[in-house]
């Protein structure tokens, strides 16, 4: 695993967000500041659970989404908010974890 982003639950508009439709969430790119902080708003009538939309997140890339989910309590199944990438939350001690697979070419 390889630490990605920090996602940080606001209700705050921040510049340059992006919307993802499919979850009525606004985020920012994690790449515009230096500790990879993504700033997340959920619109009120978000799909996502509760946890994700409350509790700042930790994110890890890895190799293989199907194996890094193995013995953990699945938060969020696997999906794709974007082209190229294979995303899933679990719960870790009471706290959203978030790891994200990118697909090769």
């Amino acid at each position: 695993m390889k630490y990605h982003h920090l996602g940080i639950p606001t209700t705050t508009q921040h510049p340059g967000e992006t919307y993802l439709e499919e979850y009525r969430t606004f985020c920012t790119d994690h790449e515009n500041n230096p500790f990879g902080i993504q700033w997340m708003r959920f619109e009120q009538d978000c799909p996502l659970p509760g946890l994700v939309k409350t509790v700042p997140h930790v994110a890890f890339e890895v190799e293989n989404l199907a194996h890094a989910l193995e013995g953990h309590e699945v938060l969020v199944e696997p999906n794709s908010p974007s082209e190229g990438v294979l995303v899933a939350f679990v719960v870790c001690d009471g706290a959203p974890v978030e790891f994200l697979q990118f697909l090769k070419k």
